[in-house]
């Protein structure tokens, strides 16, 4: 098993840059050229001269502060003068839910926009740019079309297909009053273990090279010719540089490769994008050898601004600037001195730019440097043509999840959809047969949509957030029904009249970064549910199709055996019916559509295979790059594959605390004297909960122990605590909820928590926010719940675990 981990880790590192000066500063030099195209002309220039002229030094800073809607209103504006707004993945609009359709989105963006360019005394109007994560389809509004993740996309190998799907992307995101979308991501995942492996279209450079350019001419019109008055939106190529290189899959973490392999992994796709002419790069979270991308002067002014000549702005990303050495989210001249032109501090923008100001003024930050940055973002908005009055995609509903749109996600799916395994020639499945599917993904559409879905981590969505969608049991029925045969819908495989066939849908619940980034790539770890449907079927001689909902490729072995076909289907989207296009066949069982996709990442062999890509030594995978079955090829027998992991399943939990009646791995319960533990029944499963009793007397503890965290990145990114829970008899004195570092550490004033509704079940949510107040940073977790009482109290603790839903969440005390 360790050598397995150890393998996986040093793959992944690399030494240092060969040149004379630290491994981090970049060699211009070696560097491969390009050029902004449609950017820079004439007119344009002498435009932002005169307005250059004319703006007031608080302005100018102004212009390189991006506020989250979520911690500023409009009427901020006449006061701090920021240049940019954007809706965080979970930040809702203005006096709206988050998961809002186009309505509430258009006001926002328009409210925000007219104060920017109202006509006040010592004001210059300048129009604010709006930004969203639009990351596959504009994904925050509901009724907009969701495409499949760029894994899947990578897995067509289609570049024309992106580009209408840039199209459509921004024709959706501009209806909502929209200007600018974060993407494309052109990262190229290197250990599948990181969370935003799925953001990557694959694991070589070669796609996402060329997909830069198609997804670009898609947003922004051709050679950046497009502009909002035409429905086109701004890109914003990310995450520059080496954010799919980090050491360990961490998310955030350090690219410890050289400059050599940078350049030639990690840095293809801007060159495509630039040449495209997009017109923003963010900047990446990420270390390389050890400095802050952030602060990385040699790359962000040398490179990207001087060797690759890009002539669009530099976007930060979310208080990214907080993490170089020296700043804070509130202080960080190095940023914009490095070459940072837009500073992102989504809930920190009033001292952001207070002390900017104050910098500017100074002169720690020259105002050379302050002129540049400020050309820059105004370039953009004069190109996307926001400062032009019309806007005559603003508002028009029809176009959010419009059928011809639909149709092209349709397509999307079909061609994204790799056949591992179809053992019997049992796909395509025959139309007139009974069709039995299981699976707890097949009607829902939170693991069929992934991450970054009308929430961040793509979590809390129900079926009604998707009014212009198809499930994958939809789709199926749908099928089945138009050819004949029938399908009955049964989650967990039970049935009465024996099917001809079973498909059974499952997968990895929805996640984004940093809860993404597992250390197993082994799926369920020791909680097989869906390899126990599967062998039930299996046991009832059922012939069974397997279709996979995944973020990366992983281990599954077994639930590879237990089934005679096998489809990576990836994160689909909106449009469950394209799996049922090439599933199941005609009345005669010939296909419909055939299988197109091909592994854009390697498969592994084993749980520990975290760094499996080609040509690197030792290369050993189940299933190679460019692997994929069809129906016109006959397939070889697979065999019974190996269904020994090789890694510690517990290796994987980093953030459920207790489920279903248990504590898993790696964490265990601590109780201290005066505290008991009974077994009692939660709302779902019998003897699904605990209850814990304070006999008072003492202050005594229950707690869940477990490995030391660092929760720092938890903390700055809206995740919470969430606790299901029932008052059984109210505390009589005070109790404290604590998320306790090595030292102990305090906790939050929960008496009145563990008081309301007794005898209810319940839930709390708790932002980490709160407790990284009493416990600064959150560096060292040493437990991830700690409840503390001296008096008689019991409490039934149903779940606990860390989710993202920041507008649900409670501060206790």
């Amino acid at each position: 098993m360790a050598w397995l981990l150890l393998a996986g880790t040093t793959l992944s590192v690399g030494g240092a840059a060969g040149q004379d000066g630290p491994a981090s500063t970049a060699h211009p030099e070696l560097w491969p050229a390009a050029k902004s195209v449609g950017l820079v002309d004439p007119a344009t220039e002498k435009k932002i001269d005169e307005l250059l002229a004319r703006l007031s030094i608080e302005q100018k800073v102004g212009q390189l502060i991006q506020a989250d809607i979520g911690t500023i209103k409009p009427e901020d504006l006449r006061k701090y003068p920021l240049g940019s707004i954007l809706a965080g993945g979970s930040s809702p609009p203005l006096g709206a839910p988050d998961r809002s359709a186009i309505g509430p989105w258009l006001a926002s963006a328009q409210a925000f926009r007219a104060v920017s360019l109202e006509r006040r005394p010592g004001y210059v109007p300048i129009p604010n740019i709006f930004g969203i994560d639009a990351v596959h389809g504009n994904s925050n509004i509901v009724g907009a079309t969701i495409f499949p993740h760029n894994i899947g996309l990578g897995a067509t190998d289609d570049p024309a297909l992106i580009e209408k799907i840039g199209r459509i992307t921004a024709l959706e995101t501009a209806a909502a009053g929209i200007d600018w979308a974060f993407g494309p991501t052109l990262a190229v995942p290197q250990d599948d273990r990181w969370g935003r492996a799925y953001e990557g279209y694959s694991e070589k450079p070669d796609i996402s090279k060329a997909y830069a350019k198609a997804l670009i001419d898609g947003l922004q019109g051709a050679r950046a010719g497009g502009t909002i008055q035409q429905g086109h939106v701004a890109a914003s190529a990310k995450h520059f540089l080496g954010d799919g290189g980090t050491t360990g899959g961490t998310d955030q973490g350090d690219t410890q490769v050289d400059e050599k392999t940078l350049i030639a992994t990690h840095a293809q796709g801007y060159v495509a994008a630039i040449d495209a002419g997009v017109m923003t790069v963010m900047a990446s979270f990420n270390s390389w050898n050890g400095e802050k991308m952030h602060g990385n002067k040699s790359m962000l002014t040398d490179v990207l601004k001087g060797k690759m000549g890009f002539d669009g702005f530099v976007v930060s990303d979310w208080n990214g600037h907080a993490q170089i050495p020296g700043c804070t989210r509130t202080d960080c001249a190095r940023a914009i001195n490095a070459g940072i032109d837009m500073v992102m501090a989504p809930d920190t923008w009033k001292g952001l730019y207070e002390s900017t100001l104050a910098q500017a003024k100074s002169g720690a930050i020259p105002m050379a440097r302050i002129d540049d940055a400020v050309r820059r973002i105004l370039r953009v908005k004069f190109k996307l043509g926001l400062f032009d009055a019309p806007r005559p995609y603003d508002g028009r509903a029809g176009l959010m999840g419009a059928p011809e749109h639909r149709a092209v996600a349709r397509e999307a799916v079909r061609k994204s959809l790799v056949l591992l395994k179809n053992e019997g020639k049992l796909l395509p499945v025959r139309g007139s047969a009974k069709v039995l599917v299981a699976g707890a993904a097949a009607n829902d559409m939170g693991p069929q949509a992934g991450g970054w879905t009308l929430s961040w981590q793509g979590d809390g969505n129900q079926r009604s957030d998707f009014p212009n969608a198809q499930t994958i049991w939809e789709g199926i029925d749908e099928a089945m029904r138009t050819q004949g045969g029938s399908a009955t819908l049964s989650l967990d495989g039970s049935f009465t009249a024996k099917p001809d066939v079973a498909i059974v849908v499952f997968g990895e619940a929805p996640y984004a970064e940093m809860r993404g980034d597992i250390r197993s790539l082994e799926f369920e770890p020791g909680d097989k549910q869906a390899l126990a449907t599967l062998r039930k079927l299996k046991a009832a001689g059922i012939p069974t199709v397997s279709v996979f909902l995944s973020g990366r490729p992983l281990w599954v072995n077994p639930e590879i055996n237990a089934s005679d076909a096998f489809v990576a289907a990836w994160l689909p989207g909106s449009e469950g019916g394209g799996i049922a296009d090439v599933l199941i066949g005609d009345k005669a069982g010939k296909p419909r559509h055939d299988f197109q996709g091909r592994l854009s990442f390697s498969w592994p062999k084993t749980a520990g295979q975290f760094v499996l890509n080609p040509g690197q030594p030792g290369y050993d995978p189940l299933f190679a790059y460019g692997f994929g079955l069809d129906y016109r090829t006959p397939a070889k027998p697979l065999g019974a594959l190996s269904e020994v992991s090789g890694v510690d399943a517990s290796l994987s939990n980093r953030s459920v605390f207790f489920a279903r009646g248990a504590t898993p791995a790696p964490f265990t319960v601590a109780l201290g004297a005066g505290v008991t533990r009974t077994a009692v029944d939660s709302p779902t499963q019998q003897e699904g909960a605990m209850r814990l009793t304070w006999s008072g007397g003492a202050p005594a503890a229950f707690a869940i122990a477990g490995p030391e965290m660092d929760w720092s990145r938890e903390s700055n990114a809206d995740l919470s605590l969430r606790i299901l829970y029932r008052v059984d008899t109210t505390p009589v004195g005070p109790v404290e909820l604590a998320i306790p570092d090595g030292a102990g550490g305090r906790g939050l004033a929960a008496t009145a928590m563990f008081s309301r509704k007794p005898g209810e079940w319940q839930t709390a949510t708790i932002s980490l926010k709160c407790f990284a107040k009493v416990n600064p940073g959150l560096k060292k977790v040493a437990s991830p719940l700690r409840i503390t009482a001296a008096a008689p109290f019991t409490v039934s603790i149903g779940d606990a675990r860390i989710v993202s839903d920041p507008n649900a969440s409670e501060c206790p005390g």
